[in-house]
């Protein structure tokens, strides 16, 4: 990943891990894992969905309500925005729907696919906008606040374990 804004590091920090997860779940998916293993599927399947409940959710509240609205008052970014803010309900419904109709295979296939585009659209598109746009202060204040969001332990003085 590009070299990036400090104000952005916690969040790049975090697809790093995310696009390592969303490869895992491909891979399973395509039988390229395991392959014909239900228990390691379903494994990935919970590993996925208790990704999305421990660190995206709190991922998804930073950009949302630090990032998404400093990039959508700069007209050029608004569609992009919107775009990334649905993705991050589908995500919240591909992980409720999880055991549906589908079963893992598809949930995961559907998840890693997902989880890799829109990793690649904040890199590539959203944080160079967000690098180019917002002016240092206001990009320090941002990521001071994106930091509180991400480790409100540390952010507050109390120890966080690692």
């Amino acid at each position: 990943m590009a070299k990036r804004h400090p104000s952005l590091i916690p969040l790049s920090h975090d697809h790093h891990h995310g696009l390592a997860l969303a490869l895992r779940c491909r891979k399973h998916a395509l039988g390229q894992i395991n392959p014909g293993d239900p228990t390691a599927m379903e494994a990935c399947a919970a590993e996925a969905s208790r990704f999305f409940n421990e660190n995206l959710t709190a991922h998804f509240e930073a950009e949302e309500t630090v990032l998404f609205p400093l990039m959508a008052a700069h007209e050029e970014c608004r569609e992009l925005v919107a775009r990334l803010e649905g993705e991050h309900r589908t995500f919240a419904r591909l992980v409720a729907d999880a055991g549906g109709p589908g079963g893992p295979r598809k949930f995961l296939f559907d998840f890693g696919d997902l989880l890799e585009q829109h990793i690649r659209s904040e890199e590539r598109q959203l944080f160079p906008a967000f690098e180019a746009l917002v002016p240092d202060a206001e990009a320090e204040r941002a990521g001071r606040e994106i930091k509180r969001l991400l480790d409100p332990g540390r952010a507050a003085g109390g120890a966080v374990t690692p």
